[in-house]
């Protein structure tokens, strides 16, 4: 299929087409509230002076068939500068699907030739990415080394009328705790569907919260900084205009204690966030409100819970408890035939050669460090 090429430098200017971006996210079946317009230009006004946001959208006749918003920048690796693309988003964005529907897949190789003229580059990564391989095969096969790794399996729950039941077993223990610690204090569950008009209170609740615990203390949270802070309100904004954003919450003589914020799409809801106070941590409050989840799903008529986004090794997500499946995020990674290029790729498939004796090294000299320290 041959697509009329277009490029633009910003989502936010009016002559975007934002209908036919909207129409095309519908039409994407893995499409996730993180690929919405709305998270994505709050992704855009967050961006530093060093980064520039380029966008490829392929065309046939009026329909809008592939639109792939990237960000240049410039990183170090290994001390070696490079010239490197990435979908706008990262690195906040839990999971993307690439906005490309069926009938232009086979234009891919002619948009990495697009991509290639306009912005020259010598790694082009694209993070948290499920069902992508089919569609990027051209990239592989076109790039002096493509590599496609494991991201993360992320748990999700089928949300079936057996959760209606008590939860059995060690569950059953820990939620019972919960609740009884809760009520000792007071302390009640409370439901939000954010509007437009007062997600930003809600949202100002929640980065009390997450400021004061270990999120905030490390800066790793959502809101940590002005960047972040800002493209969260924005894009949140702009999802609870849309009925998206959900919020679980544990309050305590009126103050916001400990929350969940979700997001909803197509029955999905993606358990983005979560934060607590450290004088509450006994409660059990984490476990409690994915609970809330799970009965709020069960009136609200949603099919799944889902863990968004977790760590690829040592994922401690309360979801894993009631697992029904998982879902695998791959990051590909192209390196260009450009001299910086071809010098990262290869540094790139040593290091894959050194890193499992790397790995065993480590562990050996762990274990020898804890023999040591035995009494």
């Amino acid at each position: 299929m041959t697509l009329r090429w277009q490029w633009c430098t910003s989502l936010c200017t009016e002559n975007f087409p934002a209908q036919a971006y909207e129409r095309l996210c519908e039409a994407t079946e893995q499409a996730t509230p993180f690929n919405r317009l709305g998270w994505l230009r709050g992704a855009e006004q967050a961006l530093t002076e060093h980064q520039a946001l380029h966008i490829l959208m392929g065309w046939q006749d009026a329909e809008l068939l592939l639109c792939l918003p990237l960000i240049a920048g410039r990183e170090s690796r290994g001390g070696l500068p490079l010239r490197v693309l990435r979908h706008l988003g990262h690195p906040l964005s839990d999971r993307l699907a690439l906005l490309v529907a069926p009938a232009a897949r086979s234009a891919m190789a002619e948009a990495l030739g697009q991509i290639r003229r306009r912005l020259p580059h010598d790694l082009l990564q694209l993070h948290e990415l499920v069902d992508a391989a089919g569609v990027l095969e051209p990239w592989r096969r076109a790039s002096s080394y493509g590599e496609q790794s494991l991201g993360c399996r992320v748990p999700e729950h089928q949300i079936l009328p057996s959760d209606r039941e008590e939860a059995s077993g060690t569950l059953r223990y820990e939620l019972r705790r919960a609740k009884k610690r809760c009520a000792e204090i007071d302390a009640r569950v409370v439901r939000l569907s954010p509007s437009a008009q007062d997600i930003d209170q809600v949202l100002q609740r929640l980065c009390e919260v997450e400021q004061s615990s270990w999120k905030g203390t490390d800066g790793l949270g959502i809101f940590s900084g002005a960047r972040r802070q800002q493209w969260m309100f924005s894009a949140l904004h702009a999802l609870a205009a849309e009925d998206r954003v959900r919020v679980a919450m544990l309050e305590h003589q009126g103050r916001c204690i400990s929350y969940r914020l979700g997001l909803l799409e197509r029955g999905r809801l993606y358990d983005y966030n979560i934060a607590f106070l450290a004088d509450y941590a006994n409660l059990g409050s984490g476990r409690l409100l994915l609970d809330e989840w799970i009965r709020w799903g069960l009136e609200d008529g949603w099919q799944w819970v889902d863990a968004s986004r977790v760590s690829l090794s040592r994922s401690s997500h309360q979801l894993h408890e009631r697992l029904s499946g998982l879902v695998e995020h791959q990051r590909w990674s192209f390196y260009s035939w450009r001299p910086r290029g071809l010098l990262a790729g290869l540094g790139e498939r040593l290091w894959q050669r050194l890193k499992p004796h790397f790995k065993a090294w480590r562990e050996r000299r762990l274990a020898a460090t804890a023999k040591k320290v035995r009494p």
